[in-house]
């Protein structure tokens, strides 16, 4: 009598959770979740069978041309399936797909080019189902709130949708409005995940991405607030209040809530949009030296580190005086770094750039990396292939040459890769996806040869370390004596990067880079 009553309390419990799913999203079949974890089971029941029957059915040659020829169709077919359960799912499955689109040195070549359509083009929403989302959280009809709300959005997320609107204020804003299904769904569709990326590591032995799972799920409750999205605006804007050229927009508190955020509309050119910075007659170094300068000083100095910096959140303009100005949207996710963490990392930094290899493996074992892979650690922190880091990175400008040898040799390292990844201090995550997208826009821009990168860098990285032994000392002369120290390196570096950019760039390269 008892199984049958917790059989049947079990089968009402699941009813009466389905039918509250569907009433929270308007009776929207896409999301229950039961419908979303049987579709999820289905792709991936589906992506093995195809692997199975038009790829494992043989032993293969692993060197024969057709193999790698079969494989790469293979991958590709495999890739289409997932992108369509993502596109359907959307949500946090898109947040996910993100993901694997910027994982260029884990996973084949054909998944990341599928999934990276998903970071400028993802599934966007009705206005009618903002609206009622706006209604629901703010009690105010979208009428009775904007004098104008453009119906094409400015941007489509995995989370959320950003349109241009006016408020009956006549003040004009970007309003952030979260997809509806989303906060229901995401709890289910991360055990899906979870289980999903188990039975893909079965397919690739090398596909070690649990960590990619576990930061999802630390990171995902957090983006969903976007009141803390606000805050974290206003904390970065105040820290770099002196940055005149940094511009980020004024949060309207009074017309936001979890799932919408109002604020000032700032209008501007994405970073990687080549024709408007070319037409606006914008210097693409300026732009590169100010971004690396930020990024510099928030990973090195503050700690607090914008972790999404992919073009769409960064656009660029000129203001009234002809100067240029960086724009930062999307404060969502931010990295919270420690002390520790950020000396260790600068002491790591400082020594690649020393080519001290004693060093880069000190504190590469400081960030959690064991043994030898120290050196495959450095490769994947700065982007450069081993050779070049042992010749300095601050040496040797940046090739297509080098470009491929690191494309070549991806698949020989990756089981390796993975193991970095899985051991790496769980903060040093979020900053190699920052460092990944950041080369990006330079690569883009074509700036990845300055000098000024390293020379911000390194005084960052200085004054990182400076700062923390000053901590440890408790006289006055003591930290009076650090402080000289730091002068005094600083005034060695700024001589040691003009003397780089004369030999590498001549005089009037050199003072335009470092002025």
């Amino acid at each position: 009598m008892f199984k049958r009553l917790l059989t049947h309390s079990l089968l009402g419990a699941s009813v009466i959770g389905t039918a509250l799913s569907l009433r929270t999203n308007d009776y929207d079949l896409n999301s229950v979740g039961v419908i979303r974890l049987m579709r999820s089971a289905v792709a991936v029941v589906d992506v093995a069978l195809l692997y199975k029957q038009k790829l494992y059915y043989k032993d293969w040659d692993k060197n024969d041309p057709e193999y790698k020829v079969q494989k790469s169709k293979v991958h590709t077919l495999a890739a289409e399936r997932l992108l369509e359960l993502i596109c359907t799912n959307k949500g946090v499955y898109i947040k996910v797909g993100q993901h694997i689109g910027a994982l260029d040195y884990l996973l084949p070549k054909e998944f990341v080019q599928t999934m990276k359509v998903l970071h400028s083009n993802a599934p966007q929403n009705p206005v009618e189902d903002l609206f009622k989302v706006i209604r629901q959280d703010l009690n105010i009809n979208s009428e009775d709130m904007f004098e104008n709300f453009e119906k094409e959005p400015l941007g489509t997320a995995s989370l959320a949708q950003v349109h241009k609107a006016t408020l009956k204020t006549g003040e004009v804003v970007a309003v952030k409005v979260q997809h509806p299904y989303v906060r229901g769904n995401s709890r289910v569709d991360m055990k899906t995940m979870e289980v999903a990326v188990k039975i893909l590591a079965l397919i690739f032995p090398d596909f070690k991405v649990q960590w990619l799972v576990d930061e999802s799920k630390k990171n995902l409750p957090i983006e969903l607030d976007f009141l803390n999205e606000g805050r974290n605006a206003e904390k970065v804007a105040a820290q770099f209040d002196k940055y005149e050229w940094l511009r980020v927009p004024k949060i309207y508190w009074e017309l936001s809530s979890p799932r919408v955020l109002v604020m000032e509309y700032l209008e501007g050119g994405q970073v990687n949009d080549l024709k408007y910075i070319q037409n606006n007659n914008i210097d693409p170094l300026k732009i590169s030296n100010r971004l690396g300068q930020l990024y510099s000083e928030m990973i090195f100095n503050t700690g607090f580190v914008h972790s999404d910096p992919h073009p769409g959140n960064i656009l660029v303009r000129k203001n009234p005086k002809h100067d240029v100005e960086i724009i930062l949207l999307d404060h969502g996710l931010y990295a919270n770094l420690t002390d520790k963490f950020r000396f260790n990392y600068s002491k790591l930094w400082l020594s690649i750039l020393n080519v001290d290899r004693d060093s880069m493996q000190k504190y590469s074992e400081n960030l959690g990396i064991k043994g030898n892979l120290y050196g495959l650690f450095a490769c994947m922190v700065t982007g450069r292939p081993w050779e070049t880091v042992v010749r300095g990175v601050n040496k040797v400008k940046y090739t297509k040459e080098e470009k491929d040898t690191l494309q070549n040799n991806t698949s020989l390292v990756l089981p390796h890769i993975s193991d970095v990844l899985e051991q790496v201090d769980r903060q040093m995550l979020l900053i190699l996806k920052t460092n990944d997208l950041i080369r990006g826009i330079e690569s883009t821009l074509r700036t990845q040869n300055r000098m000024t990168a390293f020379w911000v860098m390194s005084k960052c990285c200085l004054h990182s370390s400076f700062t923390e032994e000053k901590s440890k000392r408790t006289t006055r002369t003591a930290r009076l004596a650090i402080i000289l120290r730091e002068k005094w390196e600083i005034f060695k570096l700024n001589i040691y990067y003009l003397y780089l950019s004369l030999i590498n760039f001549g005089l009037v390269a050199a003072f335009r880079e470092l002025l």
